[in-house]
């Protein structure tokens, strides 16, 4: 029977020389799941999802993706990562949006291979789903934050992954495009079956869209649905964080965050 775990971690720690930044985190993420990381600045969100992604080893616990140890896995085209910096091209890059897109079938096809007529309708296709097709030919500097970060989504879609991870995707996004954002992650969510998860600060808006949060302090402090969530207080959130937390939620009609 295939397991509903996408991401298992039992007992993760890790430390940057004698400072322990992630400890003892057990977490599993389901198949199907639009999971909100959440935390304080220096909470380990970053450090967590570069165990994730294998680019670091935990110095304690197992890491399991698709159920393999994470040494072990090499099926890389089913996880796609969208960083913070995805959307801060150099306006001068000489690269097609389409271009870029392409890039993202690397993992699938290998390095130093040719793209063909396949794999540029798959980046097209890729482009579509992210409403972003009638943009394919033009440079990725010229578009707008938004416009690049949806383009960079498509790069993480274009190798059909089962698994999208973002982190802090909204940095340097207007409001008004941060509601078109979080629209268009619901849709390949409820609509195309890929499961989530997005590292935000943006805690009062990712609770309104995502089925599940971790509140993340150094260790996992919380874990559950976001109905469950949203029913905290001021008084729990601090406690939660270990300082004061101000909520921040996006007012979608007026594009204003408050």
């Amino acid at each position: 029977m295939k397991s509903n775990k996408i991401i298992d971690m039992e007992q993760v720690s890790f430390k940057y020389e004698k400072e322990w930044v992630v400890e003892k985190v057990d977490l599993v993420i389901e198949r199907g799941q639009f999971l909100g990381l959440v935390g304080p600045n220096g909470s380990g969100k970053s450090t967590l999802i570069k165990l994730m992604l294998g680019i670091i080893k935990p110095d304690r616990g197992t890491v399991r993706l698709f159920d393999q140890p994470i040494k072990q896995f090499n099926q890389w085209q089913e996880v796609g990562f969208v960083s913070q910096k995805a959307n801060s091209f150099n306006s001068g890059f000489p690269a097609t949006v389409l271009e870029v897109v392409k890039t993202g079938l690397v993992s699938r096809i290998g390095a130093f291979k040719f793209f063909n007529r396949k794999h540029k309708e798959k980046a097209l296709e890729a482009l579509k789903t992210v409403e972003m097709d009638e943009y394919a030919n033009s440079n990725i500097g010229e578009l707008s934050g938004g416009q690049q970060q949806r383009v960079f989504i498509a790069r993480a879609l274009v190798s059909d992954p089962s698994l999208l991870i973002l982190d802090e995707p909204t940095v340097g996004v207007d409001a008004k495009h941060v509601t078109a954002f979080y629209d268009l992650l619901r849709k390949l969510n409820k609509e195309k079956g890929i499961s989530l998860l997005m590292v935000t600060h943006d805690i009062g808006t990712i609770t309104q869209h995502a089925t599940h949060v971790v509140c993340m302090n150094k260790t996992v402090h919380f874990h559950g649905a976001s109905e469950e969530y949203k029913e905290f207080d001021d008084q729990d959130l601090n406690r939660l964080y270990g300082h004061s937390v101000q909520q921040l939620t996006h007012n979608h009609e007026h594009g204003v965050s408050q």
